[in-house]
């Protein structure tokens, strides 16, 4: 694939997205480590650090980068919009043949870059993924909730997801170029890619410790992301409500049709405990019923406003123009 011609800067074979939030620490590593491997491809390239809304020294630090590294480019969103806000932010203006998108805390190792340029070559493959084969540097917790996460999308979204595949990935320009047309406001990539149904292969390695820094996505954005990931790609839920429904309506019916027996035997006996429990259990299958419909009509909602997810305060590459 030939590299994209920009009459203002000259052909990009391979774009790099980083997106970034207060990761003052990891950005020399990162650096140290990422452009020895980009030089050494031989090809023309270029860095796409998205700062989303950083609030330590990391704006001033991607300045000093790019003083001395002239292949860097600063992406700088108005406001702190998300991880996949600031990817999808790198993606559109992304101007390689090829990208890549990875972290900047070094666990997925810029060192297979070259790996998977040269397959997607090789094998004419418009997608390569990185698959983390080895994760022992995470916490046991981690790995449980990341093989929980990837058990169930497969179930509920398609087996053509890959297992233990994260956002460290080599897209094609055909491949940006169709994400750039999808309208959703939410797009999880490691569920629409597969999706879209391009040529892919795999390009395993063992994922490394963080090299600084703390986690961007804890608990609590794990959660939100499984749920962002059911909702966008699944109708199961809803159908779960639909079986609790009838669920309940054969449980009402025998609870009825008992105390008809018992009301014509002459046993009725004062039931205070099984009315609690009935009236509990039916209220919290509503409730659940109610917020699953809840969840759909939110994203419903967002779809309809159709606010941009991220603002761009500025793009180096446009003030070189």
């Amino acid at each position: 694939m030939s590299a994209v011609h920009d009459p203002h800067r000259g052909p990009v074979c391979l774009s790099i997205v980083v997106p970034v939030f207060d990761e003052e620490e990891a950005l020399p590593v990162l650096a140290a480590r990422l452009r020895p491997v980009l030089d050494g491809c031989e090809e023309p390239y270029e860095v796409l650090a998205v700062d989303d809304g950083s609030t330590d020294k990391t704006p001033r630090l991607l300045e000093d980068l790019r003083n001395v590294w002239p292949q860097l480019r600063i992406v700088t969103l108005r406001r702190n919009s998300g991880h996949q806000a600031a990817l999808t932010a790198g993606l559109h203006r992304a101007r390689g043949a090829y990208v890549i998108s990875m972290d900047a805390d070094l666990q997925d190792p810029p060192e297979v870059i070259p790996d998977m340029l040269a397959l997607a070559r090789a094998d004419g493959l418009d997608v390569v993924y990185g698959i983390r084969m080895d994760r022992s540097t995470d916490s046991g917790f981690k790995r449980r909730t990341a093989a929980a996460y990837y058990w169930l999308m497969r179930r509920l979204a398609g087996s053509y997801v890959p297992a233990q595949a994260g956002d460290f990935r080599l897209l094609s320009r055909p491949v940006v170029e169709t994400l750039k047309t999808l309208p959703e406001q939410q797009q999880i990539y490691r569920l629409l890619i597969p999706w879209l149904g391009f040529p892919g292969g795999q390009i395993t390695y063992q994922r490394g410790e963080r090299v600084a820094g703390t986690t961007k996505y804890p608990l609590h954005k794990m959660i939100l992301l499984a749920l962002d990931s059911v909702t966008s790609f699944s109708a199961v839920p809803l159908r779960l409500a639909t079986a609790l429904g009838a669920f309940s309506l054969v449980v009402c019916l025998a609870f009825l049709t008992w105390t008809l027996v018992v009301h014509a035997t002459g046993n009725t006996l004062p039931g205070w405990t099984s009315l609690i429990i009935t009236v509990l259990f039916f209220g919290a299958v509503q409730l659940f019923c109610v917020g699953m419909l809840g969840e759909y009509v939110a994203r419903i909602y967002t779809a309809v406003q159709a606010r941009p997810t991220y603002f761009v305060a500025r793009d180096t590459d446009e003030e070189q123009r």
